[in-house]
């Protein structure tokens, strides 16, 4: 693991045309503490400071007008050679974040900033970044033959290609076609892509301990891992009347709702985020892993909607989607942590402990609760 003192010590470099995009984002990352933060309004310039100061994460915007963030992703493959390119994305254009990641990015973030979205994204990018420059290091320590470094470094390498993949693929698992109803409206009324529900629960997951498998699994094995909890978690919501909305890296999301209005879209949330803590420990049980999942799981308004022409996402934001992704980031690993909204429509009974009220970046104090059980019974 790497030491959070650390990860707020890695150098980042901020590129916007914009003056106010630069200073939020400055005033984000430096009040989250991190201490080496540097900017520039060039980007023309990008390619030449990296070469310089070799920056552990670069947060480009891609409209510019001298030189757009496409460009200087190519300019910046002279200088990593090994390919790897410690790029998160700035943008505002849905459909720009597939090609992003086509051209080398590692992640993107969403124009307008969401804070939690941005830090999140910014360390679980740095914990992978120097994760890797760690091994490395202690490859170069080795006193080893030179053929055991180039195993080292083949092996490091893979490694690498698959975390990059995995984020591709997660991307890549939404491109299917929307659901029934909605693939219908739009072969009748192609201008139909975006729907307001008013009141849905969303469920977020996280994996938790994955990253702990890379140094002792291969790559090969870390796909398989992923894909067989998610197969489950798949299974399950089907079950229960939710749909997937998409995987990001070890995180999944369902909603609950979304697009076919149910009126217990809060108790078939709350049930299966029970199954899904029952088909982890079963998980573990088969493998002898030591995984666990920490779920959240809010209730709101979304709006959910078709992204894209030629190949379609079915997407899913708002209010909801927000706070169900904090109650995981804020919950714990192993339970399930639910919003005061969604306590309030569960509709049959549950076992239901009060954590109390939590400071949430950007949205302030919220009431939660951890889920135990149903029916007066926990577990």
């Amino acid at each position: 693991m790497i030491d959070s003192a650390e990860i707020l010590k890695a150098k980042l470099l901020v590129v916007d045309d914009l003056e106010a995009n630069v200073l939020l984002l400055e005033g984000m990352l430096g009040a989250a503490g991190y201490t080496n933060v540097s900017s520039t309004r060039d980007p023309r310039a990008v390619t030449e400071l990296h070469r310089a100061n070799r920056y552990d994460l670069i947060l480009l915007d891609l409209q510019m007008p001298s030189m757009d963030g496409f460009q200087v992703m190519e300019s910046l493959k002279e200088v990593e050679k090994d390919g790897y390119l410690p790029v998160l994305v700035i943008t505002a254009q849905p459909a720009q974040k597939l090609r992003a990641l086509k051209a080398g990015a590692k992640d993107f973030v969403s124009k307008p900033f969401d804070l939690a979205e941005v830090l999140t994204r910014v360390r679980n990018m740095l914990e992978v970044r120097l994760f890797a420059t760690a091994l490395a290091r202690t490859v170069a320590e080795l006193e080893a033959s030179r053929e055991l470094v180039r195993a080292k470094n083949v092996e490091l390498r893979k490694l690498f290609d698959q975390v990059v993949t995995e984020r591709k693929v997660s991307e890549r698992l939404a491109l299917h076609a929307p659901p029934g109803s909605i693939a219908e409206r739009l072969q009748e009324r192609p201008d139909v892509k975006a729907d307001s529900f008013g009141e849905v629960t969303m469920l977020v997951a996280d994996v938790v301990g994955f990253a702990g498998l890379a140094p002792t699994v291969g790559p090969e094995r870390l796909a398989k891992v992923l894909d067989e909890v998610f197969a489950d978690f798949d299974r399950l919501a089907s079950g229960h009347g939710l749909r997937k909305v998409k995987t990001l890296g070890n995180a999944w999301m369902a909603s609950a709702g979304v697009p076919e209005p149910a009126a217990d879209h809060a108790a078939r949330a709350a049930l299966l985020s029970l199954e899904m803590l029952g088909a982890m420990e079963r998980y573990n049980e088969r493998t002898t892993s030591t995984l666990q999942v920490r779920i959240g799981i809010a209730t709101g308004p979304v709006v959910a909607g078709v992204i894209g022409r030629a190949r379609y996402v079915y997407d899913v934001w708002g209010d909801a989607a927000n706070s169900a992704s904090r109650m995981e980031a804020y919950g714990v690993a192993g339970r399930v942590q639910l919003s005061e909204s969604t306590r309030q429509q569960l509709g049959e009974p549950f076992l239901l402990e009060e954590r109390g009220t939590i400071e949430v970046d950007g949205q302030g104090e919220m009431r939660t609760w951890f889920l135990l059980g149903r029916g007066g019974a926990a577990g």
